[in-house]
């Protein structure tokens, strides 16, 4: 048996989750990630070819790739719930749903409140992991019940708080504040990274952009190439709404930073949003005019391999890393 709090709670051998990646984390990946040991989750239209804002149609198409997952592995896997806000919930109402129906093992969830769905989905027997971006919002997923709390750093790709608290300052301050596992994502891409989060508190990791370059993510081969071309700063936080996101620097973000400081009006901004979605990027390959979200760690990331690889070459590389360390260290101990 792990001693390890992650490994115990999601049945799993690395304490190794790949995050949802909206349009890239689609059942092939999951399922590879899974397998290799780790815990894959399945993003919110991964595998979808086109757009929909069908409320049925959406939770049907999660529950054929749930289906799909199921017969690539018979390991442990987890799907997001983005919970939205106001009318956005009826989306992730229906999410839950099929979760529920699928008997889904974990559902990380995220954008949203603790208090909306955990009950509900704790008392169908699914693990629930709640992404945070403070110590307090950790409080308060613990409060209302969550077997454990992500924490993403300012680091992360995608969508995030607006506190600009790093991955290196919110774990400790996330694992004091809770006694249930902790998650740390934000800039994680090898086994550096893991042992860094381990040390500052953490249970296992949380990791997105490392995984959307390689051969089983949905990513556009254009992204995955952009990606691997980028090096130190290529990366931006934007604002958008109450949230920011980090993207991969092109000419989407330059734009799209000009109509925000420009002052433009928000439907304007909206549009222009709409018109280069990651759909665009993924899915069409409109990888320097479209938004590509993505995480400082793509500085790190110079190859496309196998997911399993990912995993495994981590796993293998934590024992090397950590003895260089302790080498390192031996004069202070």
């Amino acid at each position: 048996m792990s001693s390890n709090r992650i490994c115990e709670l999601l049945n799993i051998r690395y304490p190794i989750i790949q995050a949802p990646m909206n349009w890239v984390s689609g059942p092939a990946l999951v399922a590879a990630v899974s397998s290799a040991g780790g815990l894959g989750t399945l993003g919110p239209n991964a595998g979808s070819s086109d757009i929909t804002d069908d409320v049925e149609r959406t939770g049907e198409r999660i529950r054929q790739r749930i289906q799909t997952i199921r017969d690539l592995t018979d390991a442990p896997f987890a799907v997001n719930i983005v919970v939205g806000f106001g009318e956005d919930t009826k989306y992730s109402e229906k999410v839950v749903q099929v979760l529920i129906e699928e008997n889904v093992p974990v559902a990380v969830v995220s954008v949203g409140s603790p208090r909306v769905y955990t009950e509900r989905l704790k008392n169908a027997g699914i693990t629930v992991l709640h992404a945070v971006s403070t110590a307090e919002h950790a409080g308060k997923a613990q409060a209302a019940g969550v077997d454990a709390v992500i924490c993403e750093g300012y680091e992360a790709g995608g969508h995030k708080g607006i506190t600009e608290l790093t991955t290196f300052a919110l774990t400790p301050m996330v694992a004091d504040a809770v006694d249930i596992p902790v998650v740390a994502g934000g800039g994680i891409t090898d086994a550096r990274g893991v042992i860094a989060a381990m040390a500052l508190g953490a249970d296992g990791v949380y990791m997105g952009s490392r995984f959307m370059v390689t051969q089983q993510a949905e990513s556009h081969q254009s992204v995955k190439e952009a990606i691997v071309n980028g090096k130190d700063a290529c990366t931006v936080s934007i604002p958008k709404g109450k949230m920011l996101a980090r993207d991969l620097k092109n000419h989407f973000t330059e734009e799209y930073l000009k109509l925000h400081e420009s002052g433009a009006p928000l439907e304007t901004i909206i549009d222009f949003l709409e018109q280069h979605s990651q759909y665009h990027s993924q899915l069409l390959g409109k990888a320097g005019e479209a938004e590509i979200c993505c995480g400082q760690g793509a500085g790190l990331i110079d190859d496309i391999p196998d997911a399993a690889e990912v995993v495994e070459t981590i796993a293998k590389d934590i024992s090397t890393r950590f003895a260089e360390l302790v080498k390192r260290m031996k004069d202070f101990f």
